[in-house]
């Protein structure tokens, strides 16, 4: 068998599956060693083959493990299992079955010694004096070059059983890589609401909540994705793609401005709407840079490719700042506030002119939303004609704080012990439930006439009800 053969065929495959020379090698060996033991070895032994380029040759070596007589389990000729009888009693089985049983929890367990894989390293250190217990020691066999069709069809399905693990291996850490970059791709087909992509070497999936809304996606249309991650499950890796995350965004900007990659200016925080809108606050690390300039470019040229991507998606760039008054101000944008008063708890109460109030709240509240997405503050938008009173849909909370609600309010509900309520017992909690007063919301909305109505709750024990969850608010 000449290995020059092989060394074309290991550099072609290596090319075509983008895979390290090294794991075709091995992927190769590894049949050779399959189809020599199905050909000339036994069943128990450990055969490895090795391609010797230097002396175009191939080895093929028999493997045994150096053990020590103590800690191996050997089975004498008379103790191997012999065919079962033909007629033996119930109460001989299970004799048996109990009696293996027994063997088996008795003392430490065993290896069971082999001769095809176990060597005693008394033998071992007489081939090989330094031999130590657990080594390989290897035995050299005799090159066979003639395989027959079992044995070539089962080192032809090793080979491509290796080849593909290697494969999608090297897609994986490929694209493990490319986490949190852009890629390109070409839409290939949908299903069940997600969309597959044709990355080239492999196919993306963009789930439905990862695209744009508005956007109307077709087979052939080539465009870019941002890689949420990769998924190592299934026959091939799963790139997980998406369009409407905000650090795509942000990637955008970073190909179209030198400034932000080359980490001259830098995007402190993006808020997404995708479809929508964006607020992407940048500032510069150089005074002399303008951070918003940069990323707007000459007419708007930089800006309009980041558009134009997201399907005309509107895009306001707000320069950061470390006041947190001046911030919020800037986070409004476009609107022109008056004054911003810090208040505790990460609050701003904002005031504008009457005819900025619209532009400040935006459409269905998208802009206040967005803005305070974008600073982490609960902002609160008021016209300073009448600062008293609170504009509908003029209130955002920030995400962190829409979280600790939501997460106060299933802990409330979920969590809340009735039988802790001043007089009432078992019978109370289910008489609480039954009258629709079984959670701590609706407990504190509750009046003392309607705990009244309650089977076993009197005028003292709805008193201590009520003065119990007054001190719970």
């Amino acid at each position: 068998m000449v290995i020059k053969e092989f060394v074309r065929a290991i550099d072609q495959i290596a090319q075509e599956k983008g895979i390290p020379k090294e794991r075709v090698v091995e992927t190769i060996e590894a049949a050779l060693a399959a189809a020599y033991k199905k050909e000339y070895g036994k069943r128990g032994e450990v055969i490895r083959a090795h391609l010797d380029f230097g002396n175009n040759a191939i080895q093929f070596r028999q493997i045994k493990i150096a053990v020590d007589k103590d800690s191996v389990r050997i089975i004498e000729e008379g103790e191997r299992a012999q065919a079962p009888k033909l007629m033996q009693s119930i109460e001989e089985v299970s004799e048996q079955v109990e009696a293996r049983a027994s063997e088996q929890e008795e003392g430490e367990k065993k290896l069971r010694y082999n001769p095809d894989r176990h060597i005693f390293i008394e033998e071992a250190r007489a081939i090989k004096p330094d031999a130590q217990l657990e080594e390989e020691i290897e035995f050299p066999l005799e090159t066979h070059e003639d395989f027959g069709r079992i044995a070539a069809q089962t080192a032809k399905q090793v080979v491509i059983q290796k080849l593909r693990e290697a494969e999608r291996l090297s897609l994986f850490e490929e694209y493990r890589n490319k986490e949190g970059q852009l890629i390109s791709g070409i839409v290939q087909n949908f299903e069940r609401g997600n969309v597959y992509i044709n990355l080239g070497k492999t196919t993306g999936v963009m789930f439905g909540n990862e695209t744009i809304p508005v956007e109307r996606y077709s087979p052939g249309q080539r465009l870019r994705f941002y890689v949420l991650g990769v998924q190592e499950e299934g026959r091939l890796p799963g790139v997980i793609l998406s369009r409407a995350h905000p650090k795509f965004v942000e990637k955008l900007f970073e190909l179209e401005v030198p400034e932000i990659a080359e980490g001259v200016v830098e995007a402190k925080a993006i808020a997404r709407e995708p479809g929508n809108r964006t607020k992407i606050a940048v500032a510069s690390k150089d005074e002399h840079i303008d951070p918003v300039g940069s990323c707007v470019g000459q007419r708007g040229s930089r800006v309009m490719a980041v558009i134009n991507e997201l399907g005309q998606e509107k895009i306001d760039i707000i320069p950061w700042s470390d006041d947190p008054a001046k911030f919020v101000a800037n986070a409004l944008s476009p609107a022109k506030v008056k004054r911003v008063e810090i208040r505790p708890r990460r609050e701003a109460l904002v005031y504008v002119g009457e005819d900025q109030l619209s532009l400040a709240i935006g459409r269905g509240g998208q802009n206040v939303r967005l803005a305070a997405k974008l600073t982490g503050w609960k902002i609160d938008v008021r016209s300073q004609a009448e600062p008293e009173k609170v504009q509908e849909g003029g209130i955002a909370q920030s995400e962190e704080e829409k979280a600790t609600e939501i997460e106060k309010e299933k802990s409330e509900k979920e969590e809340f012990d009735l039988g802790s309520l001043p007089g009432v017992g078992p019978k109370g909690v289910g008489a609480l439930r039954s009258a629709g007063l079984g959670s701590l919301e609706k407990l504190q909305a509750a009046t003392k006439e309607e705990l009244l109505v309650v089977e076993g709750v009197g005028e003292k024990t709805a008193q201590k009800i009520l003065d119990h969850l007054r001190q719970l608010k």
